[in-house]
């Protein structure tokens, strides 16, 4: 509250790492919006990136509607795989995709100040990128490893910034606003949930030939890097055949690491808010449930502001 009595609400968001979960970004903004919070800032990571930087170019409602649009096959479609390359998605396809929805925009002419979060392989370190190309540094945050390919922005070799900042609550320090609003997409508990839904798996019969060989070609790629790793037996012990257990193991030892640094990252610098999305809320390639995430952020926010404005 000012001197003249009028309450400052204006939110720096901090939206986290977790695939497919961070569709919940979307329900999370509108809630934040519908209840009288002003975003005046995005921090965000991998999807987190993604969902903030469509947010500040003004292009949400457009994305929303295109991403629950999504069937299985429309997601297998986007697919690009990159033969010989040190990842097994390009990525190419599903940008240009982005790029024709949303636009081109240079993340200094956003309306929202926004900072996109990307780890640094050769230094060892978080990167954040403020200017530029919006889709650049979407794209580097974006690239989870093994999966995407690395991306190389300003000659920096750049991948998935929830490799080190899961919920990158540093990068929020220079919005500087009264409140500080945090997404976690890997939340332990299981507070908010939606019932169980259908099998997840992409059905081999709805596959054209074409992803069927692209699936292979994961699968193979999978094989060729465990090869020779001592633990190559406990995964074939843990997997289902085909890429799909394979899939739902990197979702899960990926989760299990952005929880633990999201335990430190929540500690060094804790939000006033925190909207928590359990980490098993669906895997992280599952993004044709769109419809179902974005519920769940809505419910997830919805219970957190409501016991944050209890507490004022």
């Amino acid at each position: 509250m000012d001197s003249t009595g009028i309450v400052d609400n204006r939110v720096s968001l901090v939206l986290g790492a977790g695939g497919a979960r961070g569709l919940a970004h979307i329900g999370v903004i509108e809630v934040l919006q519908e209840r009288g919070y002003p975003i005046a800032g995005v921090a965000g990571c991998s999807m987190g990136a993604l969902v903030g930087g469509i947010f500040c170019a003004g292009r949400l409602p457009e994305y929303k509607h295109w991403a629950c649009s999504l069937g299985k096959r429309d997601v297998v479609r986007l697919v690009d795989i990159a033969f010989g390359s040190p990842g097994f998605i390009k990525g190419d396809r599903v940008i240009a995709v982005l790029r024709e929805l949303v636009g081109r925009y240079e993340i200094e002419d956003l309306s929202i100040p926004f900072c996109a979060v990307a780890t640094d392989l050769d230094a060892r370190q978080e990167c954040r990128i403020v200017d530029g190309p919006l889709f650049d540094a979407i794209r580097a945050s974006i690239a989870i490893p093994m999966l995407l390919t690395p991306h190389v922005h300003k000659g920096r070799l750049l991948v998935d910034g929830g490799l080190l900042s899961p919920v990158p609550l540093a990068a929020a320090e220079p919005f500087n606003m009264p409140l500080v609003v945090a997404v976690d997409l890997n939340a332990d508990h299981a507070e908010h949930r939606l019932p169980a839904g259908p099998e997840t798996a992409l059905p081999e019969a709805h596959l054209t030939d074409e992803h069927a060989a692209h699936r292979e070609a994961i699968e193979h790629g999978w094989h060729r890097l465990l090869r020779g790793m001592r633990w190559r037996r406990a995964v074939k012990s843990v997997s289902a055949p085909g890429s799909r257990g394979l899939m739902e193991l990197m979702s899960r030892s990926l989760g299990t690491m952005h929880g633990f640094m999201t335990e430190v990252q929540l500690e060094r610098n804790p939000p006033d808010v925190i909207i928590s999305i359990p980490h098993d809320a669906c895997a992280i390639y599952e993004f044709w449930r769109a419809e179902e995430m974005i519920v769940l952020g809505r419910q997830a926010a919805t219970a957190a502001l409501d016991q944050f404005e209890a507490g004022i």
